[in-house]
């Protein structure tokens, strides 16, 4: 098995985040499947109305993304919610979604502001050829959301599927 960490330190135009933004992700790979954990502080955003487990729309709310890039363009988008909620996305291209809402198993836990995350995402999902990468994390409200990047994007508004943006993985 191998292992790497991701830091969401900076906003998405590459700007530092606030100390009390920062989110950790902790990737785990083995021939079976990819395991995510994710450490991040609570911001108190209301829950999807929807059940816990697959939720459309779930980058509407407080979230933390991971998009894994393969070949020919082919990627897949992860969102997890503080709530227990996640979503999975199959795309080909930019915004071309191929599939959605495969089911993932996955847990959140919220306690003392923070709140900490697991899935476990079968390999058959991570595109073939997988090389790099990009994670966001969202949350608050109207004039006050904000959108953070592991890695800068361009542009004048924050657009995660800027392909060409994404780092290579990097297993160590």
């Amino acid at each position: 098995m191998t292992h790497m960490e991701i830091r969401i330190e900076r906003l998405w135009n590459g700007e530092p985040a606030r100390a009390d933004e920062t989110v950790r992700l902790t990737l785990e790979r083995s021939t079976e499947e990819f395991t995510i954990a994710i450490d991040a502080i609570f911001h108190g955003d209301p829950p999807p109305d929807a059940a816990i487990g697959s939720t459309d729309r779930l980058w509407e709310h407080e979230v933390v993304e991971l998009f894994l890039l393969g070949d020919d363009d082919h990627y897949l988008e992860l969102e997890f919610g503080p709530h227990g909620h996640y979503l999975a996305l199959a795309l080909h291209g930019a915004r071309h979604v191929a599939a959605s809402g495969m089911p993932l198993d996955f847990a959140a836990v919220r306690t003392n502001g923070h709140w900490r995350g697991r899935s476990r995402v079968p390999a058959r999902l991570i595109p073939a050829g997988v090389r790099a990468f990009n994670a966001y994390a969202i949350h608050g409200r109207a004039a006050s959301r904000r959108h953070l990047a592991a890695y800068p994007l361009p542009g004048a508004a924050p657009d995660f599927h800027q392909l060409q943006s994404f780092a290579p993985l990097d297993w160590g």
